[in-house]
């Protein structure tokens, strides 16, 4: 085993305080007293550190973390490389910002382009976070297009920010009382089979979900000469960890290129090495050749937890003036460093242990989906694995119960709950994980 994948199997849930602890309470009703309650938090863990698979509460309580920030910490807590990388670089400099030239935003910018998918010329537009990267993708697909509607899906997310907020179709509380938000965006279904909005079964249903676009909503809502982009997770995130059918991908990049539409992927979440390749798109193909996007968004586990995000687009996209779009902090050249340490751990050995360990988590939990009737389907690539529960009280049920037996989990979708370790987890902690998953499952399955 690698020391990149080694050093996070260190610790296991040791669990020395109710939950919340007495230290833990404090800081939530100190959180409480001076922090927008907008901010959502899945359950009372107040951590204090961390590091590989595990994090640390402020009452000394262990978890076993199969959530890494969501998605975020990629090589784990505190990887040493990371950490070094960051110190090293904080130690010559901090910001200078972009308005100036600085090596590492162009290593940065070097490297997305070399890992992005297909033969393209890409060019590169480095964010803080993956609203802002959808966010500029939005702008660049309207100005290089000339066109102002964009398509998205439901169930998706893409941030929170005006523009990317609009593109979300998750959940209702992300567009209650705000108003007027940005004009012409049309939402259609997503591939997902297991309901599928037709009653439909693949591949017998010949991708209607996507006909529906063609047949549908360009002839009666948004005509395709006016829309500039579709956005798309190539697997939801928020959704409910939602892989789609193998021709649902091939078939959207065709109708995008019948109409001179762009495809936008959002890797934000799915990005990075997370499904075993470093962008989800790279499992999609049919035999007319793999789907290339015609711009990337990836934030999330591109540097480890440093805030970084970027929009990658074709070179022939990237046609608008200066000053048509920048940033104050985006390209950090701390963040920088971090990223460019974490795409080479990444490639060095850390995208092959996902696809091992996705594998190996996904073998056991089908094993457990036959005994426990509650869990109604298992999905995912590599370390982005979903399991969609039979009602959203028992995922909700479960994930507080997992939490209380020192295991990180989120929830996602309407009744699903994701599994999204950091890609240094190990075969010891994956099994030490689904112990605790089906003991929880079992407690709230019987309603004890």
């Amino acid at each position: 085993m690698t020391s990149q994948v080694s050093h996070a199997a260190e610790h296991v849930p040791h669990l020395v305080t109710e939950l919340p602890g007495p230290k833990a309470r404090a800081w939530i009703q100190r959180d409480k007293e001076l922090v927008s309650p907008s901010i959502p938090r899945a359950y009372a863990l107040v951590a204090e550190s961390a590091r590989g698979c595990t994090v640390t509460d402020v009452d000394g309580n262990r978890f076993l973390d199969f959530a890494a920030g969501i998605a975020v910490c990629s090589t784990g807590h505190c990887h040493p490389r990371v950490v070094r990388a960051v110190q090293e670089q904080a130690g010559r400099m901090i910001h200078i910002s972009a308005d100036f030239y600085y090596p590492p935003y162009v290593e940065m910018a070097a490297k997305l382009a070399e890992i992005a998918p297909g033969e393209d010329d890409w060019q590169v537009f480095l964010t803080n976070s993956g609203t802002e990267a959808v966010e500029g993708a939005i702008k660049l697909a309207r100005y290089a297009t000339g066109r102002h509607r964009l398509i998205a899906f439901l169930g998706a997310f893409h941030g929170r920010s005006m523009g990317a907020v609009t593109l979300t179709a998750s959940k209702p509380q992300y567009h209650r009382g705000f108003g007027s938000l940005l004009a012409d965006v049309t939402h259609v279904s997503y591939g997902k089979c297991l309901d599928c909005q037709y009653n439909l079964s693949y591949p017998e249903c010949e991708l209607a979900c996507i006909s529906f676009i063609e047949d549908e909503i360009f002839k009666r809502v948004a005509p395709p000469e006016d829309v500039a982009a579709i956005v798309v997770e190539p697997i939801q995130g928020e959704g409910g960890y939602v892989v789609p059918p193998p021709g649902w991908l091939p078939a959207l990049r065709k109708l995008c290129d019948r109409h001179g539409i762009l495809l936008i992927a959002d890797e934000i979440q799915s990005g990075m090495g997370r499904t075993g390749k470093m962008f989800a798109v790279e499992h999609f193909g049919d035999e007319d050749g793999p789907v290339v996007p015609d711009i990337i968004t990836v934030a999330k586990g591109i540097a480890s937890g440093m805030p970084l995000g970027a929009f990658i687009a074709k070179g022939e996209l990237m046609t608008w003036d200066k000053g048509a779009h920048g940033t104050t902090f985006g390209g950090n050249p701390v963040a920088c460093a971090a990223g460019l340490e974490t795409i080479n751990l990444l490639q060095e050995s850390l995208m092959e242990n996902a696809e091992r360990m996705g594998s190996y988590l996904m073998g056991r939990l089908d094993e457990i989906k036959d005994r426990h009737p509650g869990l109604i389907d298992v999905r995912g690539l590599g370390l982005m694995i979903g399991m969609e529960f039979a009602s959203a009280d028992l995922a909700h049920a479960l994930v507080n119960a997992c939490f209380e037996r020192g295991l990180i989990v989120l929830g996602c979708g309407d009744k699903a709950v994701r599994m999204s370790p950091p890609l240094v987890v190990t075969e010891e902690q994956a099994d030490l994980a689904l112990d605790i998953l089906v003991e929880a499952l079992t407690e709230v399955s019987d309603g004890r």
